[in-house]
């Protein structure tokens, strides 16, 4: 199962990501993949975040990918920027530039790679995060 979409960059993007990605999860269910409620908020926030880093500092358009593979969602996010991100130490007082932080704190891999044009963000996620019944 898998979807995607392509985003013109705009801060509209961000919301735009969330939704195909709470559809996707839903419609995974319908089709009887285990989505925890918490896998669920997860997978939307770290979308978000990576389409918001996208929109911050890559100039121009961005893609999302969505698929399941068997217990995990894969969430690939193709942007223009060839820097790679990187996570800043944790300062409880610093207010914003904490996406990463969160990404890496929800996710069970992360990997980020160049591509001809940009680079490519790719990060796993437990759909079977605290399933109940």
């Amino acid at each position: 199962m898998r979807a995607g979409a392509a985003y013109e960059g705009s801060t509209e993007s961000i919301s735009d990501a969330r939704v195909l990605t709470r559809t996707f999860l839903d419609q995974a269910r319908a089709g009887g993949v285990r989505v925890s409620d918490r896998a669920w908020s997860d997978a939307q926030l770290v979308v978000s975040e990576l389409v918001t880093n996208a929109c911050k500092y890559a100039p121009g358009p961005c893609a999302l990918g969505l698929e399941v593979h068997g217990p995990l969602l894969e969430i690939t996010l193709w942007d223009s920027e060839p820097t790679l991100p990187m996570a800043r130490a944790a300062e409880p007082g610093r207010i914003g530039q904490h996406g990463l932080e969160i990404i890496f704190a929800l996710c069970d891999g992360f990997e980020v790679r160049r591509e001809p044009v940009g680079k490519r963000i790719c990060v796993r996620l437990s759909l079977s995060l605290h399933v109940v019944g």
